[in-house]
């Protein structure tokens, strides 16, 4: 027995029909190129995955096969990152391969030419994307490492393929080309042993007994406790300068990210120290000296003797 369709069901079929019909029509484009709205849709929708199946994963990494390895931050942060772009780029290309019938054997060759086309145009692009595998890959400079690089001082928040994110002690961003950090100099407080040592100059007024300014010093750097013992501190007495005898007290720390903070308590306690003892701070000055006696100007007689000349001269030609 036959169902017979009313005609509401006849017109919702015919109008799915045509949208299915209209969503699935391939549009060719020269080459071997065709896609879909349906299949533009499912490119879209491929992308999304991999960008959430990227954060799971990355997630699941982070609180569940990391805390079992002895893995410092800065590594995890470089293997998240890695399997980040992996996942992110096969769905990429999955998605063009769906979306637009794309060969990936055609990819690879317009990724040839257009690696021609940044060598010449985009060569300042191309680099920080490079120098960008090398802060993950080498790390010379970690997320969470305390850098220098000229006038700015930062700890590094995060690194991305093309530029690094430093935050200042004012909590102000400072976005870096990651070429910067690479081709450039930069000093990493953090790199390496944990112990570096410092310097503190003091300018001292010349009469002050040596011995009893280095016992100060001294004294000075050990009332601060994140300057550690051992090594010793030492002074130095580093020049004669022109207007104070110029010291150099030398401490080592473990704590290099913080070491701002320390020299300020250094300098705070060796200001104490100097003035409990009596020993003066100079300030800058110079020393006039004036010699006394009489005065006796002198005339220039050539001059006269010209000016009479030539008054005589006129006299007798009058």
């Amino acid at each position: 027995m036959q169902l017979l369709q009313t005609p509401d069901e006849s017109f919702v079929k015919s109008l799915v029909e045509k949208i299915v019909y209209y969503l699935d029509y391939h549009v060719k484009v020269p080459g071997s190129l065709e896609f879909s709205v349906l299949t533009i849709l499912l490119a879209v929708l491929i992308v999304v995955l991999a960008s959430r199946l990227s954060r799971y994963i990355s997630r699941f990494l982070s609180r569940r096969v990391f805390p079992h390895f002895s893995f410092d931050p800065a590594l995890q942060y470089t293997l998240l990152r890695v399997a980040h772009y992996i996942i992110v780029t096969l769905g990429v290309l999955y998605a063009l391969k769906i979306g637009f019938s794309v060969d990936l054997t055609s990819i690879a060759v317009i990724l040839g030419f257009l690696s021609v086309g940044i060598g010449f145009g985009l060569r300042n692009l191309a680099s920080d994307l490079v120098c960008g595998f090398i802060l993950l890959f080498e790390r010379p400079v970690k997320v969470g490492d305390r850098i220098k690089m000229d006038a700015i001082e930062a700890r590094v928040e995060s690194i991305s393929l093309r530029t690094t994110i430093l935050i200042t002690n004012d909590d102000i961003a400072v976005i870096v080309p990651n070429s910067d950090l690479v081709m450039r100099k930069v000093i990493n407080w953090s790199y390496g042993s944990q112990n570096v040592r410092i310097s503190v100059p003091v300018g001292i007024a010349y009469g002050s007994d040596a011995g009893q300014v280095s016992q100060a010093l001294v004294e000075a750097a050990g009332c601060v406790k994140e300057v550690l013992n051992t090594p010793r501190p030492q002074v130095r007495l580093r020049s004669f300068g022109d207007w104070a005898l110029d010291f150099e007290l030398l401490v080592w720390i473990d704590q290099p990210h913080d070491h701002a903070s320390i020299r300020s308590k250094i300098n705070y306690q060796i200001y104490r120290v100097l003035s409990e003892r009596g020993i003066e701070i100079p300030f800058p000055q110079h020393d006039l000296h004036v010699r006394t006696g009489e005065f006796q100007p002198r005339m220039d007689t050539t001059l006269h003797e010209s000016k009479a000349t030539d008054q005589g001269q006129l006299t007798t030609d009058n």
